[in-house]
């Protein structure tokens, strides 16, 4: 009686027929359902601009990103700045092609001050720190083997290094896409 409650009330959450029953629909949402990221004082912060609460994600996208981040911060580059993501049931973000299905996220370089919550930087300016933002590119590739789809960002460098790829608008922000194997859109599918 209490799981059939508990599938109900997760049904009604997502929108789903509440029937109690899972369903592939709602085994579905169930694997792929989405989480916030856990802000805090040492691994990640959050610096949206503009979208209010876009930092949800599909659970594993956010898991691999604070895995990320927590190497990110140990190696004493501090947190890892997450702008937008997604919204908690996805759909249409303002400004945004993508971010409607839990998997890009968009984080900032890391600065030399470190300071990358409160001040955003680009690739181009003396603040940047091209080399914490190479560890952090790895990082988030090592939390994520194989469910790293690509990474826009336009520091030449690290492009010539094959570790990201340029895209128009993406000097000041990283934008991470991972997948999913079996994902139904084949931009998301690793």
């Amino acid at each position: 009686t209490s799981t059939k409650a508990a599938v109900i009330t997760f049904q009604k959450h997502m929108g789903l027929t509440a029937n109690g029953v899972v369903g592939l629909q709602t085994w579905r949402w169930l694997l792929w359902h989405y989480e916030r990221p856990s802000f805090n004082q040492t691994t990640l912060c959050d610096y949206s601009v503009g979208n209010g609460p876009a930092n949800w994600g599909i659970g594993s996208a956010i898991g691999q990103l604070e895995g990320a981040a927590a190497t990110v911060a140990a190696a004493g580059y501090g947190r890892v700045a997450v702008g937008d993501v997604g919204f908690e049931h996805g759909g249409n973000i303002p400004g945004h092609v993508t971010h409607e299905v839990g998997l890009d996220v968009d984080i900032r370089p890391i600065r030399k001050d470190e300071r990358q919550c409160s001040w955003g930087t680009n690739w181009r300016y003396s603040t940047y720190d091209r080399t914490a933002t190479r560890a952090l590119i790895r990082a988030i590739r090592a939390a994520a083997p194989g469910h790293v789809k690509l990474i826009y960002f336009n520091d030449p460098v690290l492009i010539e290094q094959g570790l990201v790829r340029p895209y128009a608008g993406h000097d000041d922000h990283l934008h991470i896409r991972y997948c999913v194997t079996g994902f139904a859109d084949p931009n998301y599918r690793c």
